[in-house]
């Protein structure tokens, strides 16, 4: 099956506005423009932003749409990719934010623009809990996982553990961002199966 629907989720502090997202999103419209590509801004509030995303994509496909997502958008993809049984994709993803973004309650700013501000709350934390899907389980579908082992955020060792079973691509140096998302736009390309342009 070609994916005709796909979902991209941004991470922590970041937004739509992000280098990853913004050069997936040229990449689709350029060589994929049948495809529905959305990266919507979410909340603060894992389950407000799962709650979103589910509304978002109640109408997609099942059998043809994919989701993919970068640091804490890679957990949310996963939790997407368990309930909507879809090929996922994950960059970076973290494994364990319940216990990573406890230090980042109170106020926060995005990347992407300093100016904007959002509080991240101290039941956020219990609400990220509830996302965690059980460790070991079989995915629905087939996954796609893009570390580098240069990640300065994230243990890459805790993040190729937590996806046995998928593809992984280890990628020696390298930092977080994946400054180099460019080079796997091919391989992602191909993984996912996007629908081709129309002749």
């Amino acid at each position: 099956m070609t994916t005709t629907h796909l979902l991209y989720l941004h991470g922590f502090r970041s937004s739509p506005q992000s280098a990853k997202a913004q050069q997936m999103a040229a990449h689709v419209g350029r060589h994929h423009p049948e495809v529905h590509f959305w990266c919507p801004q979410l909340p603060p509030s894992p389950q407000a932003a799962m709650q979103l995303v589910a509304q978002g994509i109640a109408d997609w496909p099942r059998g043809q749409m994919a989701v993919m997502g970068s640091s804490l958008g890679g957990f949310y993809a996963s939790w997407v990719a368990h309930h909507a049984g879809c090929p996922s994709v994950m960059l970076n993803p973290a494994v364990n934010p319940a216990r990573d973004l406890e230090r980042y309650i109170g106020e926060q700013t995005t990347w992407q623009n300093p100016q904007e501000r959002f509080y991240f709350r101290p039941e956020y934390i219990a609400e990220l809990h509830a996302l965690t899907c059980p460790p070991g389980r079989a995915p629905a579908a087939p996954e796609l996982v893009i570390i580098a082992q240069g990640d300065e955020v994230l243990d890459w060792r805790e993040m190729a553990a937590r996806y046995p079973a998928a593809r992984q691509i280890l990628q020696p140096g390298g930092d977080h961002a994946l400054s180099n998302f460019s080079d796997y736009l091919p391989v992602i390309t191909d993984f996912l199966a996007l629908s081709p342009r129309r002749r």
